[in-house]
């Protein structure tokens, strides 16, 4: 990545609070290696192509999350008709299972002092008795990759409230299935992606062209992660490596002396 100066360096990878600035957490764990968006690009039709259909489903993503956060601070937003499924899939959700959310805790800044980070966390929720950051996904899978953002968020927070136990991945999407072999079509990005089932005895998948797709439809799929201290301890070496990839900048910033 190329910075033009420290001020760009800083506004793109951190956060300014109270006179100080932190690396984001976000930010950190981008250094990790990613095996599922290498098969995307590699699956794309050129390096260009495979952009493009990032940044719309970035925006997709982005449409979703600033609708489940109004939605929980009480508000009744628009529903744009291309998400409308995956909002409503959510709403159904929330009617249907023990989740308090305050508002105050929507979209809430952490720092954590003793490891100079900060982040943006989705929301602090109370899901079925237990206290926990609830963290919201678009993709197409709970990736182990959240771990770690979800256990810098975790240490963080346990700092700041005696009574936090937990954390949750909140996956929000939408997808068609074929009526007569169950296979599953996603559509984000502008990008159609088929998902075979697995072969049940007597039952083929359809051959190209040939599946009936049923109306979109919104999945929910909520997973808890309790035990985040190991993921925490691997987070750490994430944010060295990023502090040594970024060395020259960080010098120049102050935040390394």
């Amino acid at each position: 990545m190329y910075y033009s100066d420290e001020e760009h360096f800083k506004s793109f990878n951190g956060y300014e609070i109270n006179g100080t600035w932190y690396p984001r957490v976000t930010k950190i764990v981008d250094i990790k290696a990613k095996p599922a968006l290498y098969r995307f690009y590699a699956e794309a039709l050129n390096f260009k192509a495979g952009q493009e259909i990032s940044e719309k489903s970035a925006k997709e993503g982005t449409l979703v999350h600033e609708t489940v956060e109004q939605i929980l601070i009480g508000k009744k937003p628009e529903i744009d008709p291309s998400i409308a499924p995956a909002i409503d899939a959510f709403v159904k959700f929330l009617d249907q299972n023990n989740v308090q959310v305050d508002p105050e805790f929507v979209e809430r800044k952490i720092i954590n002092l003793d490891h100079r980070y900060a982040g943006t966390i989705d929301t602090l929720a109370l899901i079925d008795g237990k206290f926990g950051v609830l963290d919201i996904k678009t993709s197409q899978a709970i990736y182990r990759d959240y771990n770690l953002q979800t256990a810098a968020y975790a240490d963080a927070l346990s700092k700041e409230f005696d009574n936090f136990q937990t954390r949750w991945i909140l996956r929000i999407d939408q997808i068609k299935t074929c009526s007569v072999c169950n296979s599953t079509l996603r559509l984000k990005g502008g990008r159609e992606k088929i998902k075979t089932p697995p072969k049940k005895s007597g039952q083929l998948p359809c051959l190209d062209g040939q599946h009936q797709w049923l109306e979109l439809q919104g999945v929910i799929e909520l997973k808890e992660f309790p035990f985040w201290k190991d993921d925490f301890q691997a987070f750490l070496g994430a944010k060295k490596l990023w502090e040594w990839e970024n060395d020259y900048w960080l010098r120049k910033v102050g935040y390394i002396r």
